[in-house]
């Protein structure tokens, strides 16, 4: 997993082309005139999804993790805290569903980081995450996560 600002985007782009063209969406896109929905990049091999919410308390919450994609998490607009860990042989809690291409485990999270506006969060299939989550005050979040195809 990567925690930075997407000012230092450029340090990721060793991690691929498909990194780049995510992070070059992320600086050139205006998200405050996108609304709810998905967005196709490049078809099935890397797409946005825009979301807004209230974040959550960690409480009632669950980890995830994702076998055929990587998630770039994208806060464009408030700030949310993020729990999160390393799958080391987890039993998930709920199956992993192959449409969904996701799995939830029921352990609690080793680590939290805040993410702020403008920050972004990269997690491999390797990882568990838990986003949403309330940092110091329940706020409204508009984040965009671009799926990134592993295949």
């Amino acid at each position: 997993m990567i925690i930075d600002s997407l000012d230092n985007a450029h340090l990721y782009h060793g991690l691929g082309p498909r990194f780049v063209k995510a992070f070059e969406y992320l600086q050139q896109t205006d998200f405050s005139r996108l609304e709810k929905g998905k967005y196709e990049i490049e078809g099935n091999t890397i797409f946005a999804i825009v979301n807004e919410y209230q974040t959550v308390d960690p409480a009632g919450e669950q980890m995830e993790s994702h076998r055929k994609y990587i998630d770039v998490q994208y806060v464009a607009k408030g700030e949310e805290q993020i729990g999160h860990d390393f799958l080391n042989g987890q039993t998930p809690s709920k199956a992993y569903d192959e449409e969904a291409d996701y799995m939830l485990f029921g352990h609690k999270p080793a680590f939290f980081s805040r993410l702020a506006q403008h920050h972004f969060a990269i997690f491999f299939p390797s990882d568990l995450h838990m986003p949403n989550l309330t940092a110091q005050v329940q706020q409204q979040v508009k984040k965009v996560v671009i799926k990134i195809s592993v295949a």
